[in-house]
């Protein structure tokens, strides 16, 4: 079961966050004034235990980028969700150049900027050997793989370094060079950490500064990445897997790598909780809904918008999909025709709340990687246990959002023995169920699909897309910087290929 007193000490810490930040802010405005000698046009450094919290919450996201990156494209192209609307682009494979470079253009000046500011830092302060220096490390590989994972080669080595080298047209890194190097990054980031709390304490508002958890997050990484590998370099992915399990990876839901978000405080507020709140025109895919058919998470994951009393049906028989690539003139054609209040939606009772957790790594996807492990290379013992353990723990979580999604212990005994582990479609079944898992970590759920290949996905091919009705396999870089980056885009362009919906990353060839 999930450890309530984490849960409860997280949503303590979130109301301090903003202490944090007016603290910071005065310590900024503060320091300096003993010491006539400095000089008063630059500001002192702020300890990075301030700066933390602020770069954790630009990583898990804001409305600008979650809307457009993680609902517009990649839950519509992973047919999670489905969308009528013509400005979803990614239900019908159109290219939005704005909506495509949404995530590169938030990450990169918020996330990747005060990530490399923390790590230089601590480098500049000499505490390189520091727990601190070991989980900028891994929040910074987090932070870079989503990034490389959704375009491909992107700037890596140089990036977030205007401030600190005066480096504004940052060279693009291969992204076979940045694999190699996240993984020795997160090697090198779990051999620092020990046990015990590290001295950045609650500022940590991932783990509260618990350096097993951190260490069995960054394996858990370690993991993700290798599996990556499976289509370029197997032999890499097996030896990678193999230093992950062996280093410790989540034991449990307690070791789930999330935030805890919060009403009604800009920054603080789940993402997706905002795109919901903004935009009700999503609904759950006729895709999704027939793979949850017999699934006690259907009543978790699907609802009927609310009536004009305000009542939700969650019932599962009476949910009904959206197919994806429909417009408002052929969805006249569908059965239920153009009432979007007849199609299901994320259940609002629990999935849309501004205050949700951002779920960025669950147990449940390390118990089915454990399992994938175990069918390709024997490792990690029992692949069937890892799944059922796996499946169970993707139900158990649940109950984060909200105590209502939890789900009986005899339901997913049920599911379980209706849904046994079958060795002869094991690779398929492991990762139809990542998939549920994933659901709204949307761009895990798109990662892991070009990996895969599961589930298998019907194509739309909705009249002027961009793929000639094949699934997009990464997303176009911003169209600023073929002019204020010209000399590396035009580089990467020839190294890569072409800057198109349809060009694969290296891991996906």
């Amino acid at each position: 079961m999930l450890s309530s007193k984490k849960i409860n000490m997280k949503n303590i810490i979130y109301k301090g966050v903003l202490t944090l930040f007016a603290l910071a802010m005065v310590v900024s405005c503060d320091e300096g004034f003993e010491d006539l000698n400095e000089d008063p046009t630059k500001a002192s450094q702020i300890d990075v235990k301030f700066k933390f919290p602020n770069t954790v919450l630009f990583a898990s996201g804001q409305r600008y980028e979650t809307w457009r990156g993680n609902l517009i494209y990649c839950s519509t192209m992973m047919q999670h969700l489905a969308n009528t609307q013509g400005y979803w682009s990614g239900d019908k494979y159109f290219w939005n150049a704005a909506y495509s470079s949404a995530f590169w253009d938030a990450m990169y000046p918020q996330a990747v900027k005060t990530v490399e500011d923390m790590k230089f830092q601590l480098e500049t302060e000499e505490l390189t050997s520091s727990p601190e220096y070991a989980m900028v490390r891994i929040l910074r590989v987090f932070i870079y793989h989503r990034l490389t994972d959704l375009y491909g080669d992107i700037p890596y080595s140089e990036a977030g370094k205007a401030f600190i080298e005066g480096n504004t047209r940052p060279r693009y890194d291969a992204q076979e060079d940045i694999y190699a190097d996240m993984l020795k990054e997160l090697e090198e980031s779990v051999a620092l950490l020990g046990t015990g709390t590290a001295e950045i304490g609650t500022s940590d508002i991932l783990f509260l500064g618990n350096q097993d958890q951190w260490k069995k997050w960054g394996n858990s990484l370690m993991l993700r990445l290798a599996l990556r590998l499976v289509k370029v370099d197997e032999t890499a992915a097996q030896a990678w897997a193999t230093k992950a399990i062996n280093g410790g990876v989540m034991e449990s839901n307690a070791d789930i790598a999330y935030v805890q978000h919060e009403d009604g405080n800009g920054i603080l507020q789940n993402a997706n909780g905002e795109v919901f709140t903004a935009d009700r025109s999503a609904r759950i895919s006729t895709t999704f809904l027939g793979l949850l058919e017999n699934d006690p998470r259907m009543r978790v994951y699907a609802a009927l918008p609310p009536d004009e009393t305000g009542f939700v049906n969650d019932d599962p028989a009476a949910q009904k999909g959206l197919p994806n690539g429909l417009d408002g003139t052929t969805i006249q054609d569908y059965e239920g025709g153009d009432d979007l209040a007849t199609y299901s939606e994320p259940n609002s009772k629990y999935l849309m709340s501004e205050a949700a957790p951002m779920f960025w790594q669950t147990y449940a996807e390390v118990e089915l990687m454990l399992a994938e492990a175990g069918v390709r290379w024997g490792l990690a013992g029992d692949p069937a246990a890892h799944y059922e353990a796996g499946v169970t723990a993707a139900m158990e979580y649940l109950e984060m959002y909200n105590e209502g999604a939890a789900i009986d212990a005899t339901e997913i005994a049920d599911y379980l023995a209706a849904n046994p582990f079958d060795a002869a479609n094991a690779l398929e079944q492991i990762n139809t169920e990542y998939y549920k898992a994933t659901f709204l970590n949307e761009y895990e759920t798109y990662a892991n699909w070009r990996r895969t290949g599961f589930p298998n996905l019907t194509p739309v091919n909705y009249p002027g897309n961009q793929t000639n009705g094949t699934i997009p396999r990464r997303l176009i870089y911003p169209t600023n910087e073929q002019a204020l980056n010209k000399e590396n885009y035009d580089a990467v362009i020839a190294s890569q290929g072409a800057d198109l919906l349809t060009t694969r990353v290296w891991w996906d060839q």
